[in-house]
C-alpha cells in the first residue's frame, strides 16, 4: 500500500474524528500502525508503506496532537501498546 497524496487528501483534519497508533507482532520485529477515523470510517495504515512520513507530518498538524505518540507504542517490545494520539470525539 502507498500513502499517496490523494489518500492523504481524503483525510481532511477538519473531518478527522480520531488517531489511534498500535503495533502488530511480526514475530522478531513490531510493525507499528496507525488508524485514522473520518466520519465513522477507519483507515489502517503502517509505518513501511511508501508515504507514511508524510502521513505522519499531516497528522501531527492537528490541534492537540500527541507528540510522543512513537515513544508510548513504540515501547515495551512485543508488548500491545494501542496509543491514542489523538481524539474528537
Amino acid at each position: 500500500m502507498m500513502i499517496t497524496p490523494d489518500v492523504i487528501a481524503q483525510l481532511p483534519l477538519a473531518d478527522i474524528d480520531a488517531v489511534v497508533f498500535y503495533k502488530r507482532d511480526e514475530i522478531t520485529t513490531d510493525l507499528i500502525c496507525c488508524d485514522v477515523e473520518v466520519a465513522g470510517r477507519v483507515s489502517s495504515f503502517h509505518e513501511e508503506a511508501k508515504g507514511w512520513d508524510n502521513l505522519i507530518a499531516h497528522l501531527s498538524a492537528l490541534p492537540g496532537f500527541r507528540a510522543d505518540w512513537y515513544e508510548a507504542v513504540a515501547n515495551p517490545a512485543f508488548a500491545a501498546s494501542e496509543t491514542v494520539a489523538f481524539d474528537r470525539r
